[in-house]
């Protein structure tokens, strides 16, 4: 249910946009039409994208969900099954899969980011289309050898968005920057460490996306709000002191996907609870933070 302009039914959950939409001209205007025609209705909606048009994932996500109806092992066990295997191929590389968002996947544009089996090491950082070409394999039978090595926790990032696309989202008035990770590997996505200083340097300042005010509340005051997080977010007598002081002519991240973990730049400060936890854009011993599981428990 969503909440009207009269108060009735619940708050929806944020939803997350992904990798900002694939290569599809069409799909920025329709869905932010809908999504608009929505807010004019008094539906309460919400959306959060990070700035990078590529997303990373484990390699078995791409599978059908059906796959991983009776868990892991019988995920395992249909790769190893010819037949089945051969059934999640087409839905994979040819139907699409509702784990890839319903687009066949395109070898040459997803990369392996970790593996576990050692002798799989030589896979990361390349598409898993070049990968297989140094097998001597197809890409699918890659994909199988990798999945059953790893135990299925082999690690991918996809260079499948589209940057007109994740620009028009993050203009958007109803959108938050927001982003998970996974943090093995030799190449995880640089946006563990770039997320939020490369939104405020590369796409604020320096293409003018929108002005450093707004980007801020898009960090900060927008999301805070969103999830009912009281006294966070501002910066007002009585809040929780939760502050980042950087300089805006500075601030930005150089982690790329070649070299993802790189600090970011112009980060002078940040403090926690009040705590200051980074000085100079170094972290210290301090751990200030909190558990926050709720509205009802931030006092």
């Amino acid at each position: 249910m969503h909440r009207d302009r009269r108060g009735r039914g619940r708050r929806p959950a944020s939803r997350a946009l992904p990798p900002q939409l694939p290569r599809q001209p069409r799909a920025r205007p329709e869905l932010l039409a809908l999504i608009d025609a929505a807010i004019d209705r008094g539906v309460d909606v919400t959306l959060d994208a990070y700035p990078y048009s590529r997303s990373a994932t484990s390699l078995v996500s791409l599978l059908p969900s059906a796959a991983a109806v009776d868990g892991p092992a019988g995920v395992l066990r249909r790769l190893e099954d010819p037949a089945a295997s051969e059934e999640l191929r087409r839905a994979v590389e040819q139907t699409g899969s509702d784990g890839n968002h319903g687009v066949p996947a395109d070898w040459e544009a997803i990369s392996i980011s970790s593996v576990v089996a050692p002798g799989n090491a030589g896979a990361v950082g390349m598409p898993v289309a070049a990968w297989a070409r140094a097998r001597g394999v197809t890409a699918w039978r890659a994909v199988v050898e990798l999945l059953v090595a790893d135990d299925l926790a082999t690690g991918c990032v996809l260079d499948v968005g589209d940057e007109h696309n994740m620009r028009a989202i993050m203009r958007h008035s109803a959108h938050t920057v927001g982003s998970d990770g996974i943090l093995v590997g030799a190449h995880p996505h640089p946006r563990e460490w770039g997320t939020f200083p490369r939104f405020l340097g590369a796409y604020a300042r320096d293409e003018g996306l929108m002005t450093l005010e707004d980007a801020v509340h898009h960090l900060t005051g927008r999301p805070a709000r969103r999830l009912g997080l009281r006294d966070r977010g501002i910066v007002r007598a009585g809040g929780f002191a939760d502050l980042v002081v950087f300089d805006a002519e500075r601030v930005g991240s150089p982690a790329t996907y070649e070299d993802p973990r790189r600090r970011p730049e112009g980060i002078r400060q940040v403090r926690v609870n009040g705590v200051r936890v980074v000085e100079g854009g170094r972290r210290n011993a301090a751990i200030a933070g909190r558990a926050v599981r709720g509205a009802e428990s931030l006092r």
